[in-house]
């Protein structure tokens, strides 16, 4: 009788016996990975970094621009003096809000996952020493594939919606805490179509050569405005992609490469599109234009998820920008 060894299993493994009277070999039932297992301290990290670079995301040149000008001029100033409380309890205005409204985003692709159970990490937060913005946003990692139609729509749609809810009452509420004034040189921010009704709501018609100067919580929303409109773009994998795909199933495809022909134009317009239209650019030299299937693809969305499509677009339109800075 011949026989195939195989270490004992451990205890807690349930064991069955397989095979003829003169093969027996142990069968040992592995239980599946746990899922929605994270690496706590480096989303902690990179949420506080993204803290101080919204916090002072006008201000974060300044010591070495201090240092610099102490240098040439022999006058001593200390390069920390923006990073004081006055300085940050102005910031505070921008970062809240605008972290609130990144926050809701991906938190809402996160609950989406882990109602139809498919694994997904916490949202990283992406810092980005620059002004403005202070921030590239943030992305949370899916990690295996979708399991159905449905579950692809109600992860891709979540996101999107949900920051656009949180972002409202900023708007709102800072748009009364703006004021009206003669345009100035400078920086011009594009205004959403959602943005002007509010703004006619609270000031009626603007006169020529005059506009809207935004408190710090109207920029947070302006900045959640432009990360919704850019992740309901219909293309591969971004939030819009998903959304097309669960909608119209292998003829998606040709929306995402309208969608690029589309931002392209949009860049020799504006350089704001810039990178925008380069990383769409490189999405669809690696992954090409067609999104990863799902078996049921060919199915059509129920009447409910259908609606809830037509909102998304509702809000794609009301949050757009041909030119959102110039």
């Amino acid at each position: 009788m011949s026989s195939t060894e195989i270490p004992e299993p451990a205890p807690s493994f349930p064991e069955t016996l397989a095979g003829t009277p003169d093969e027996v070999a142990w069968v040992v039932r592995v239980p599946p990975a746990p899922k929605f297992q994270h690496k706590y301290r480096l989303h902690i990290i990179l949420f506080a970094l993204t803290f101080i670079t919204t916090t002072y995301q006008e201000l974060l040149w300044f010591p070495v621009v201090s240092l610099l000008d102490s240098w040439q001029t022999g006058v001593w100033h200390n390069p920390l003096a923006a990073f004081a409380w006055p300085f940050m309890r102005q910031g505070l205005w921008y970062s809240l809000p605008v972290l609130a409204i990144i926050s809701a985003h991906e938190f809402g692709h996160y609950f989406a996952c882990r109602a139809h159970n498919v694994d997904a990490t916490l949202p990283y937060y992406l810092p980005a020493p620059i002004p403005l913005s202070g921030t590239f946003g943030a992305v949370i990692r899916i990690r295996e594939p979708f399991p159905s139609k449905a579950a692809l729509f109600d992860i891709g749609v979540a996101g999107p919606i949900a920051g656009f809810v949180m972002l409202l009452p900023f708007m709102v509420v800072a748009m009364k805490w703006s004021f009206v004034a003669p345009i100035a040189a400078g920086l011009w921010l594009g205004e959403p179509l959602i943005w002007k009704a509010v703004a006619h709501f609270y000031f009626g018609t603007i006169p020529a050569g005059m506009t809207v100067y935004m408190h710090p919580m109207g920029m947070a929303s302006w900045m959640g405005m432009l990360m919704t409109a850019l992740n309901l773009l219909p293309f591969g994998q971004l939030d819009g992609g998903h959304i097309m795909y669960a909608a119209l199933g292998r003829r998606a495809h040709w929306f995402s490469a309208a969608t690029l022909a589309v931002v392209v134009l949009l860049a020799f317009r504006s350089p704001s599109w810039y990178v925008t239209a380069g990383l769409l650019v490189v999405m669809a030299m690696v992954f090409g234009f067609r999104h990863p299937r799902v078996y049921d693809e060919d199915r059509p969305l129920d009447p409910r998820r259908t609606a809830i499509a037509i909102i998304a677009l509702v809000i794609f339109v009301l949050c757009f920008m041909p030119v959102p800075i110039a």
